[in-house]
């Protein structure tokens, strides 16, 4: 198999690399597909953040089944600690030297090295026959001021965070606790959160998706320690919930009950949050927005958000089932908008600015709206002159964009600008990630 993935490692063409995984699908290459899917499934973890190299001399070959076997056992932790690591040295050993580098150990560091990802390979295995790559969805929510007719009747409020959304998974069967970023990147820098669910595992009866967001005593802090491959300072980390949903549904999509009966279940076990001393519940309220007191309620709520210190607030259909897709049973409010646009140029500054960044050209759509727009505020002056030195590296990467409002081009009814945009941060691990 290691020979395949050096094939699709070797040409950069998007093309070519569907038509090498088209044909090993008509091949019915099924250990390939296996393969690949453990390596790119979000859902399948092993429990081990170093894999050795093998650097000689060749083993006489280890066959699948036997690769299988110990990746099994480590995906449901009957492999841990030194256990695991004399059994994946044991499997290293036995394994040819481009087998287990290009093959085996990229499956077990779940990075395949060779540009393929798990929207092209279900693009090539529909009809196929062959089971497709699980993908990782959450459920996010629209903007408040472009549904402003759906903010009626009986909402459930809650203030909006300024953190990491994190999906923390207890898999009560395999007893492992994993956190994810929302587009289902493992999040390994706040062991002492799943630590503490680890030693409360018992209390959940069943497996379980936390949904809610990781907060710190600043956002820039936080994201620090998100990078962080060593010397990681995020014991202050907190992790701040607002749903559940039972592994099975969201691994299916969707959830069988209503808003209102997930935040009374997520409640029940407040007792088990409380023990992990790391973890809360976010406050909700319920309003009638029909009603003079509702309304009350309601700008008394966004008001109190405010002056401390969230982003605004979350409006929420208590009738309504997670979906995992954007939906509009989940309204974000804010006295301001926030977009992420990709940066495609820099300009140099003047004056005062002159050989320092001026402004980040940025584009990209945010809910529906096609935006371009030039941030030239919000930069410290050390940022101006980081950024405009590793002017190369700000290409295609994600920035927030902190506006007052999306305004329409006079001169193009499909292009939108924003009114006072000031950057507030980079998002991502990457080129054109998003967390």
């Amino acid at each position: 198999m290691y020979t395949i993935i050096q094939e699709l490692e070797a040409d950069n063409s998007r093309l070519a690399k569907e038509a090498i995984l088209a044909r090993e699908a008509a091949n019915k290459n099924n250990e390939l597909f296996d393969g690949i899917r453990l390596a790119l499934s979000p859902y399948s973890t092993f429990g081990v953040k170093k894999v050795p190299k093998h650097s000689g001399p060749d083993g006489q070959g280890l066959p699948w089944e036997a690769f299988i076997k110990l990746a099994n056992l480590l995906e449901a932790r009957e492999l841990t600690g030194h256990d695991a690591r004399d059994a994946i040295e044991l499997a290293l050993s036995a394994s040819t030297g481009v087998q287990w580098n290009d093959w085996y150990r990229r499956i077990l560091i779940k990075d395949l090295r060779c540009g393929v990802s798990e929207k092209t390979v279900n693009k090539i295995l529909k009809g196929s026959g062959i089971k497709p790559v699980p993908v990782f969805e959450v459920m996010l929510a629209h903007d408040g001021a472009n549904h402003e007719k759906k903010i009626v009747g009986t909402k459930l409020l809650e203030p909006k965070l300024d953190g990491v959304r994190c999906i923390t998974i207890v898999d009560y069967d395999n007893k492992t606790v994993t956190q994810y970023t929302r587009n289902g990147k493992v999040l390994e820098n706040f062991s002492h959160i799943t630590d503490s669910l680890l030693s409360n595992i018992e209390n959940f009866g069943k497996s379980y998706v936390l949904d809610g967001e990781v907060v710190s005593e600043s956002f820039q802090s936080l994201m620090k320690q998100v990078h962080r491959k060593d010397d990681v300072k995020s014991t202050d980390a907190r992790l701040m919930l607002f749903d559940i949903i039972p592994l099975t549904e969201f691994q299916k999509g969707k959830s069988t009950s209503s808003q209102k009966r997930r935040s009374a279940l997520l409640k029940t076990f407040n007792p088990t949050f409380d023990l992990c001393k790391n973890i809360e519940v976010v406050p909700q309220i319920e309003i009638d927005l029909d009603s003079y007191v509702g309304e009350l309620q309601f700008k008394q709520f966004n008001k109190d958000a405010i002056e401390q210190g969230f982003e605004g607030i979350m409006i929420k259909n208590p009738d309504a089932i997670y979906e995992c897709k954007r939906s509009v049973s989940w309204l974000k409010q804010k006295p301001f908008v926030e977009v992420s646009l990709a940066v495609v140029a820099v300009e140099e500054g003047t004056g005062r600015n002159e050989g320092k960044l001026g402004a980040l050209i940025c584009e990209g759509e945010d809910d529906g709206k096609k935006i371009i727009v030039n941030v030239g505020s919000g930069f410290t002056d050390s940022q101006r002159e980081d950024y405009w030195t590793d002017k190369e590296t700000m290409l295609g990467q994600i920035v927030e964009i902190r506006a007052d409002a999306a305004t329409q081009s006079q001169d193009s009814e499909e292009v939108w600008s924003l009114r006072f945009p000031r950057f507030l941060r980079f998002r991502g691990f990457k080129v054109g990630e998003k967390i």
